[in-house]
């Protein structure tokens, strides 16, 4: 049976859902020696040694079986009590679900909320995978593009309104946001939060980036404007804060009431995190303060150095971003930011993130991760910017 016949017996739906757009570039990229990688949303250092550990010693006491879907309780006692603090609000443990990274937890709050052709509407650019989950579940985005001006990026909440339609079921808001670092101000949010209310629509908040922020100790966060039984669902990952993202462990917060539904969906999906890993994200929260915190003043000083090296180009136009660790930088004239990204992997050895990826309105648009070292990050823009030059 030949590949065309045997993807033709499959959903069609499923068929069609393309390769990421930067998983195909570091696919091309990976092998070519001396390459400076800047396209996945990650840092270059490992994950620290107090947490390992903790999931070492769980490990040699034969934590290894068959454990609570929901997360295990000391884990989820650990994020409500992490969640409270930050937030200044009550955040019951019963309201937390672990899961399979944050991605789990978006797919799961997909499978939850979308049938056939519902809508969820969002702020774009955004990570593909957002879009990836929706399609697969039968579910379509609308985009309501933000736009990049001398205030940096800026969302009109009058068109997020408009998007609207009869088969919307849910806003998506990424923020702080991947690629563009735009974030959410808390009156927007009381805004979104209104309007939801009203149309009796549901919030998907990816607060992933929350604490990668700068000028601020912590981006708004919707938990901090909305009822604990109200339409929201918020997920988050231990991945970006505590250098943990082949660890692929996260958790979602939502109403106490759909915890047995939520439940569910992790018995029928995963069956579960593994018990060991879950020690380590306990210590991650519990003794991790310190560690993050350098992470943020890294990330911070990785934003400077790129910021600072692509300025001056006058074809280069960009915000300096708010919070996550990416710079979102257009570059005029540049029409196909795939043969661009392409073309800097080939002849300048540093790979960027093609715009494309993130959505109809980004052609033109890379993406770079300065979360990396220092050292790396002065290298990368040594090269880069001679190539973005022309």
């Amino acid at each position: 049976m030949g590949d065309a016949e045997l993807l033709a017996a499959i959903n069609p739906r499923i068929a069609a859902i393309p390769e990421s757009g930067i998983v195909e570039l570091a696919n091309h990229g990976r092998e070519i020696p001396d390459l400076i990688p800047l396209w996945i949303g990650e840092g270059d250092l490992p994950t620290p040694d107090f947490i390992g550990e903790a999931a070492m010693k769980a490990l040699r006491k034969g934590q290894t079986f068959y454990t609570y879907q929901r997360g295990i309780p000391p884990l989820r006692r650990a994020l409500g009590a992490y969640l409270s603090g930050l937030y200044g609000v009550e955040v019951s443990p019963e309201r937390t679900i672990v899961t399979i990274g944050g991605m789990q937890a978006v797919m799961q709050t997909m499978q939850m909320l979308l049938g056939p052709d519902d809508e969820v509407v969002a702020p774009s650019p955004v990570w593909p995978n957002i879009g990836a989950a929706v399609d697969i579940v039968g579910g379509r985005v609308v985009d309501v593009p933000l736009s990049l001006g001398n205030a940096g990026w800026t969302l009109d909440l009058d068109r997020l309104f408009d998007a609207v339609g009869p088969r919307t079921k849910a806003f998506f808001i990424n923020s702080p946001g991947n690629p563009t670092g735009w974030t959410m101000r808390r009156e927007d949010q009381i805004a979104v939060r209104d309007f939801a209310r009203q149309r009796g629509l549901w919030i998907v908040a990816d607060e992933v980036y929350g604490r990668l922020v700068y000028g601020m100790d912590v981006a708004p966060s919707f938990l901090q404007v909305c009822e604990p039984d109200e339409r929201l669902v918020v997920v988050n990952t231990f991945s970006k804060n505590w250098s943990m993202t082949g660890w692929r462990i996260g958790w979602l917060v939502g109403p106490e009431a759909l915890g047995q539904v939520f439940e569910n969906l992790v018995q029928y999906n995963t069956s579960g995190v593994p018990t060991f890993l879950q020690h380590g994200a306990v210590a991650a929260l519990k003794e991790g303060g310190p560690y993050l915190e350098e992470m943020i003043a890294r990330c911070h000083k990785g934003r400077d150095i790129v910021c600072d090296a692509l300025a001056p180009l006058p074809n280069v136009r960009f915000a300096r971003p708010d919070g996550s660790f990416y710079l979102y930088l257009a570059v005029d004239g540049e029409t196909d930011s795939r043969a661009l990204a392409y073309r800097l992997v080939d002849e300048a050895r540093v790979g960027l993130a093609p715009g494309a990826a993130f959505g109809p309105d980004s052609e033109g648009f890379m993406r770079l991760c300065f979360g990396i070292s220092h050292d790396k990050l002065e290298a990368a823009m040594a090269r880069l910017v001679p190539a973005l030059a022309g």
